[in-house]
């Protein structure tokens, strides 16, 4: 198969007009031609942090896993984990049995109950003390845990994770910038929505934000749905880390009306708890990408980069998130003005 396009994001950079050829589900090469249509093609994203869409709760025993795999592809999302929040550990782990083994799922994201002092969302009579013990037993189908810094065995717990092939994920914190960077030590390579679920930077006590912002060891998620995170904020996260953003949607079930056991409402601009706390996104990573560059000016090539060769470098995915030869044939088209996605590539397989 041949997919051409006005212009090609490669590691190199942008050349066009060229074409994708691909053999099977593999990229074989990316040529140059004479003309090809007004599109831009770039790498397939990854998202870190899906906790369902539209009315498709990750947690939910009924989730149409066909279905919600549309969805996604639709908006150019072809590698993803599925994200379980804070809940009771039984329920977690029956959860877990019920994520299936699939093509586009990298591995599941735990994100809770060994969160600390920044629960957001996160029912905080649900929040437990690190469970080693549970840790250690966790199902090669995890991927990524986020904890919280703070807590106590926080530093131990990411050694064993990282030990057994799961990233760790720092977030919903307080901890002191001390506490982030023994974790950081310890091996946690990722920040779960880099200024949400965490204290603002101060200029004595610098934190989350300010730990993540100057340590170049660590991959900072951020949610740019232009309600979390201000488009001044984006452009900051951007510019003090180039290379090592990586854009999540941290999306839920908003028209379910429920993540697991957590009831929200939609106000028309994100979910939110009944106490208007947020809670989760209705963001997708297509209009990720448009609102990183057109309301934070950020370079496309670098809104791109986040969306799909940082997420799937931290999780340690060398076969895709980037258009080169040996990747999976993850590639999607966009429209050269709008940014609207035309056209997404799965393995080779169109899909949207």
């Amino acid at each position: 198969m041949r997919i051409a396009g006005s212009r090609v994001l490669t590691p190199d950079g942008f050349v066009g007009p060229a074409e994708v050829v691909t053999d099977g589900e593999r990229i074989v090469a990316v040529e140059p031609v004479r003309a090809a249509p007004d599109r831009l093609l770039v790498p397939g994203f990854v998202d870190l942090q899906v906790n369902g869409f539209d009315d498709l709760d990750v947690a939910a025993a009924d989730t149409d896993w066909d279905r919600l795999e549309d969805r996604l592809h639709a908006t150019g999302v072809t590698t993803w984990c599925p994200t379980l929040v804070t809940a009771p550990l039984p329920d977690l782990t029956g959860r877990l049995d019920r994520i299936p083994a699939r093509p586009s799922i990298a591995g599941v994201h735990v994100e809770g109950p060994f969160l600390g002092g920044r629960p957001g969302a996160h029912p905080t009579d649900q929040l437990l003390p690190i469970d080693l013990e549970w840790l250690a037993a966790l199902p090669p189908k995890v991927r990524l845990v986020t904890l919280a810094p703070e807590l106590e065995g926080a530093v131990e717990a990411t050694r064993l994770l990282t030990r057994n092939g799961i990233l760790v994920s720092l977030g919903h914190s307080s901890a002191t910038i001390e506490q982030v960077r023994a974790c950081t030590d310890a091996g946690a390579a990722l920040v779960t929505h880099l200024f949400n679920g965490m204290p603002p930077l101060h200029h004595r006590e610098p934190g989350l934000v300010g730990a993540t912002l100057t340590d170049d060891r660590l991959v900072a998620g951020l949610i740019a749905d232009l309600v979390h995170v201000h488009p001044t904020a984006i452009q900051v996260a951007f510019r003090a880390k180039p290379g090592r953003i990586a854009l999540v949607t941290d999306a839920v079930a908003w028209r379910r009306a429920r993540i697991g056991g957590i009831e929200i409402t939609h106000d028309g601009e994100a979910p939110r708890l009944p106490d208007g706390t947020l809670a989760g996104s209705s963001l997708t990573m297509d209009r990720a990408v448009r609102n990183v560059v057109h309301a934070a000016g950020v370079d496309l090539a670098a809104a791109v980069a986040a969306a799909s060769t940082t997420p799937a470098t931290v999780l340690g995915l060398t076969d895709r998130g980037r258009l080169a030869p040996g990747c999976r044939a993850d590639v999607v088209a966009f429209d050269a003005d709008a940014l609207a996605v035309v056209g997404v590539w799965a393995s080779g397989r169109q899909v949207a």
